[in-house]
């Protein structure tokens, strides 16, 4: 049984939003096109509580997009985006999620940011995805959404690690960084992922 995970497309990651991936609105008609091509559709959603502490306003003094260590990790500082209960957190509405069986909060601990869509970047806290997926008898993964280079390659990533078959659909994602990505994305395939 295979399995599309959408990820994050949400206001404050689309153009006009707090950490606009470029060009991101441009992906939810293909994302809303594949959907039927599966046999189960779920989400992820960045769900942060407010003064995260991957938000540069957690840290005064220091830049957006500037790396810090934080709790033994490397930390990107991001401008504030995804807040709990705020319209940028919020699914946009041109996205089709009749199909979408569940929804996946990522990023709710103040203190560790959650790029995967199965657990936080330290691995400590698992978002229950990947036993949800298991229980319906999935054995292969698709990931789609924004941004490719951070949360869709991550959720990939762990999928592999996880025993899932996983690729990155690529027309149905947007990276933030293309550099970044054409790397994560050789690494990704080195591990026996695929990119559609």
């Amino acid at each position: 049984m295979n399995a599309l995970i959408i990820i994050d497309v949400q206001y404050d990651f689309l153009p006009g939003g707090s950490l606009a991936v470029n060009q991101g609105d441009e992906i939810v008609q293909t994302i809303n096109d594949l959907q039927s091509k599966y046999d189960l559709v779920v989400a992820t959603q960045d769900w942060h509580p407010r003064g995260h502490k991957s938000f540069v306003t957690s840290h005064p003094g220091k830049e957006p997009f500037e790396e810090i260590s934080l709790n033994g990790l490397n930390q990107v500082l991001w401008p504030e985006h995804c807040i709990q209960g705020t319209k940028g957190a919020e699914l946009v509405p041109e996205l089709l999620t009749d199909a979408v069986e569940a929804i996946f909060r990522k990023g709710m601990d103040k203190e560790i940011d959650s790029y995967s869509g199965f657990f936080d970047n330290g691995r400590k806290k698992s978002t229950g995805m990947a036993d949800y997926l298991k229980g319906r008898g999935v054995t292969e993964v698709a990931v789609c959404g924004v941004a490719a280079d951070y949360c869709v390659y991550y959720t990939a990533n762990d999928a592999l690690d996880l025993g899932f078959k996983s690729s990155i659909i690529e027309s149905a994602s947007k990276p933030i960084d293309l550099e970044r990505y054409a790397r994560m994305k050789k690494d990704f395939q080195a591990k026996g992922g695929t990119v559609i």
